[in-house]
């Protein structure tokens, strides 16, 4: 089954899907740099239409972490 969400965290970070889990972040994927986060944020706003808060990016800690705070924006399906 494709994870849509980690599919779109492979393509903003550049490797392979099977790379990543719900416990991938910054501190454990050296590909997840600052540049990278804007790159995911534009991403996920444009593919969602949803509208990430600065304080929404900075708890974006992990792809577990970005999953929750879709689904509080109401982001179903992921």
């Amino acid at each position: 089954m494709s994870d849509k969400l980690i599919e779109m965290f492979a393509a903003g970070l550049k490797v392979d899907a099977v790379q990543l889990s719900e416990g991938t972040s910054p501190e454990n994927t050296a590909q997840w740099d600052s540049l990278a986060t804007m790159t995911l944020v534009m991403l996920l706003e444009d593919s969602f239409e949803v509208t990430l808060s600065t304080q929404d990016i900075m708890r974006m800690h992990s792809i577990g972490a970005a999953r929750e705070i879709l689904r509080a924006k109401g982001v179903g399906g992921i």
